[in-house]
């Protein structure tokens, strides 16, 4: 009889203890598998211009380094381009020779020939008009009567061959002038040629385009660019913003010039007033698929930029921020 009593004491025991292990199974159960605040991860972005050249050449000097804060205008870094060199000397060499050539078609020969044409010419222009004035007097007295016809036919002919000694002095003065006016526009070629080299020289000094931090630095001193290869970029901090992709079930309140509260996790937590300023759906690339086959549709992701409504001390880019829905 007893021992009936202690074998049942001992189921109960069993029972018991089974219950309690499935009642604490199931509040564990609740509290770990409720559904907890969808969190929405972002981060922090700036925006960045690239510094290349427009000339190829060999790293000589960088100036600053990354991390260093730039202003605009500093000089960033230094190249060495031969080839330009090279080009300048032969420009140089080039306007030299047509400034020579100039100097002496002025100072010369050709000024003298300028001006001799130019005299021919107003000599011309006076035996014009001395036969002008002697072709009227006859034709008036022609016309009286007086004065025959072969002398009328005499002056009309040496009045039409001043005419044409006149324009053919002309000529001749426009020719001279001319040739020293082409002169001139080879000096002016020669000196165009140099300022273009010049300019290419003046592209082997990096300089900043806006104040900013530099964030990266590509390549190292000694080593070989190409035209338009990227050298450095510029971070511009002042330029600061956070980037999410959100699921388009959690859009609600993230519309376009809403704000909203963020956490930034690197600043201890701090709570940051951010305002929407973009957004943009992913594409089909960027659905999150149901889960379920029946009842679900798939969800697109958007891109949601946000601005901070004032300046985050310390907040740099890559830094994550959380919404927490």
């Amino acid at each position: 009889m007893t021992s009936q009593k202690s074998q049942n004491s001992n189921m109960l025991l069993a029972f018991l203890t089974l219950l309690g292990v499935i009642v604490l199974v199931a509040v564990v159960g609740f509290f770990m598998l409720r559904k907890g605040p969808e969190i929405i991860q972002g981060q922090a972005e700036v925006t960045e211009y690239r510094v290349s050249s427009k000339v190829p050449g060999r790293i000589l000097e960088f100036r600053v380094k990354e991390g260093q804060k730039v202003q605009a205008g500093d000089t960033l870094a230094i190249l060495e381009a031969p080839d330009v060199m090279a080009k300048m000397e032969q420009a140089r060499a080039a306007e030299a020779a047509a400034q020579a050539q100039n100097e002496k078609a002025i100072k010369g020969a050709r000024q003298e020939q300028i001006q001799a044409a130019y005299e021919m010419w107003q000599k011309a222009i006076a035996g014009v008009d001395i036969a002008e004035k002697s072709y009227k007097r006859v034709k008036n007295l022609f016309d009286q009567g007086v004065m025959p016809a072969q002398k009328l036919d005499e002056v009309t002919a040496q009045r039409n061959a001043a005419i044409a000694t006149e324009k053919a002095a002309k000529a001749q003065y426009t020719m001279a002038k001319n040739g020293a006016e082409r002169e001139d526009k080879m000096v002016d070629r020669a000196k165009g040629a140099v300022a273009e080299v010049e300019s290419y020289l003046k592209e082997t000094y990096l300089i900043a385009q806006a104040a900013g931090e530099v964030s990266e630095i590509f390549p190292k001193v000694g080593e070989l660019v190409g035209t338009g290869a990227p050298i450095m970029n510029i971070a511009i901090m002042d330029d600061i913003w956070v980037t999410f992709n959100v699921r388009e079930d959690l859009l609600k309140n993230l519309t376009m010039g809403s704000e909203f509260d963020a956490i930034v996790p690197a600043l201890d937590n701090q709570t940051i007033r951010l305002k929407v300023h973009y957004m943009k759906d992913l594409g089909t690339y960027a659905a999150w698929k149901a889960t379920k086959t029946t009842g679900q549709f798939d969800l697109k992701t958007f891109e949601v930029k946000a601005t901070p409504l004032e300046k985050v001390t310390n907040l740099r880019p890559g830094m994550s921020v959380i919404i927490k829905k």
